[in-house]
């Protein structure tokens, strides 16, 4: 008999039998990544077997919230009558999907974790990537150009039905409620002329569409040159993998999970062209700002026409830890371009049944744009983490969160010059119990700004005009900080109502951008009047 094995043979066909779980939607993540090995061992790091170096326990990786992490595991696997009782394999000594499985149960706090779920759940732990989920009715005519650029770019594709009884076979053998893997797209020329079609693959191995051009039963294959067959690796048998017309896929599937993968997952060499992704993570804190961050479109789209010259993006907002403590956050993504006249606006969210991640996927003009994460509610804290993907040679900013953007104030006025619905610059929380400066206010702020310590309005960055009427005049752009500095902002210079008033705004200022000069912040074009 053979030695036990562990990791996966390349040269044999992946075939997985389904235990006492509902965790077919885990079973076609593992479908999918055994599609493309250098993702199987970024989870199951090489070198590991039962016989070299075998110490009885065995190391998977799995992404959580930005790094890869560790679980270990022993080789001890629940059994019952001398069989496996979850995950198997059909080949008697190959364990390395069932300590997949077991390692993974392990991540979510057991096995029962795993009873039915979502294989975007399972394709982002184990790539990395950014899920997103999709009805099928709303996507473009254009299917197959659309599978193809998602595959072109390593896309991981999910499909499922998600009506009748669960796993049970329809008319033409598609189950229901059971996540299969679309793994191509073709155009195929018959005799007829060509048509579109896709591959999907059942993790079970076995139980295929019975309908138009199936394997065993599709008469439209002998309008097929036996080249073309060969060319699209075309089997006479069942093996869980099979073709159908993109029409008849459109009335069979309901909803779609794509999971978009970034260039720290691109194999070398290869011509798939994942997306450039940068990280944020950041923190909703009660009683504060929603956190503001902004990114850069500069490289228009390949292919795309000149009257709409337009840069693809994605966004994900993802919570952390909140499903750990049983609090699902209603939380929404929200785009503004960085300029005086807000036309495009973005917004995603989500609702509290439907996931603890907002995807928001779109195209804008090139230009500098301004990310706002929430809460549905106000004052709700908690921690996340914002990927912004970009097409490659458009890499977004990996810049601090910005925390302001262009704002007109006139003492007499207390006008905002940009006030975008949804954005919340500080001209909305100037209040206070002070409206007004009086020679005092002024005589502090000359003495805050004069370094030279030789009362000099003059030699001051900032310029304070002095007049009877005491009126001061200033524009601010964008002074950026972090989560810190604006905590310690609304302990020293709010009032209890959480509003400012207009001198403690002014020496607010006048503070921060004391402490720019002196390297503590980053600064974008501050400039007083």
């Amino acid at each position: 008999t053979s030695s036990p094995q562990f990791i996966i043979d390349g040269a044999t066909r992946l075939d997985l039998r389904q235990g006492k779980l509902n965790d077919c939607w885990l079973l076609s993540t593992i479908a999918s990544l055994s599609m493309h090995r250098f993702l199987l061992n970024k989870v199951m790091p090489e070198g590991q077997s039962f016989q070299d170096g075998y110490k009885g326990c065995f190391i998977f990786c799995f992404w959580q919230y930005g790094q890869w992490e560790e679980v270990r595991i022993d080789d001890l696997l629940p059994t019952q009558n001398n069989s496996l009782i979850y995950l198997s394999s059909p080949e008697r000594h190959e364990f390395w999907s069932s300590l997949l499985e077991k390692a993974y149960a392990k991540l979510k706090g057991g096995y029962r974790a795993l009873d039915m779920g979502f294989p975007h759940e399972a394709m982002v732990d184990m790539t990395g990537g950014v899920a997103e989920v999709l009805n099928i009715s709303s996507l473009p005519r254009d299917l197959p150009a659309f599978f193809r650029h998602l595959l072109a770019k390593g896309a991981l594709i999910n499909c499922a039905n998600c009506q009748g009884p669960l796993e049970q076979r329809d008319e033409l053998g598609i189950m229901f409620r059971h996540a299969y893997s679309l793994t191509a797209v073709e155009e195929v020329e018959t005799t007829h002329g060509t048509k579109d079609l896709v591959r999907l693959l059942n993790p079970w191995g076995n139980t295929e569409w019975e309908g138009p051009w199936s394997d065993l039963k599709g008469p439209e294959w002998m309008t097929v040159s036996m080249e073309e067959q060969n060319r699209l690796d075309r089997v006479k048998r069942e093996d869980g993998e099979f073709w159908m017309s993109v029409s008849d896929f459109r009335q069979h599937f309901e909803m779609i999970e794509v999971c978009h993968l970034t260039n720290a997952l691109s194999k070398p060499g290869s011509s798939v062209r994942p997306w450039c992704c940068v990280m944020h993570h950041g923190n909703w804190v009660p009683n504060n700002t929603n956190p503001q961050y902004y990114f850069t479109l500069s490289e228009v789209d390949s292919g795309t026409a000149n009257s709409h010259r337009t840069c693809s993006f994605v966004l994900s907002l993802m919570q952390k830890y909140q499903r750990r403590r049983g609090v699902n956050l209603a939380i929404a993504l929200h785009i503004y371009p960085l300029r005086n006249h807000f036309v495009y606006t973005y917004h995603g969210s989500n609702s509290k049944g439907q996931g603890f991640t907002v995807v928001l996927r779109g195209s804008l003009p090139p230009g500098r744009y301004i990310i706002i994460s929430s809460t549905a509610e106000a004052n709700q804290q908690g921690a996340f983490l914002l990927r912004v993907l970009t097409e490659q040679g458009n890499a977004a900013t990996r810049d601090v969160p910005l925390r302001g953007f262009r704002l007109v104030y006139d003492v007499d006025v207390m006008h905002g010059g940009v006030s975008p619905d949804g954005l919340t610059p500080l001209c909305s929380v100037l209040a206070g119990s002070e409206k007004y400066l009086v020679l005092e206010h002024c005589k502090s702020l000359v003495v805050l700004m004069d370094v030279s310590l030789k009362s000099n309005v003059m030699s001051a960055t900032c310029h304070v005009y002095l007049s009877v009427t005491c009126h001061v005049y200033l524009s601010v752009t964008c002074i950026v900080v972090d989560d810190l500095i604006m905590q310690l902002v609304g302990l020293r210079y709010t009032e209890p109502d959480l509003t400012i008033s207009y001198p403690g705004f002014l020496y607010l200022l006048m503070k921060l951008e004391s402490m720019t000069r002196k390297g503590g912040l980053s600064t974008y074009f501050i400039h007083y009047k």
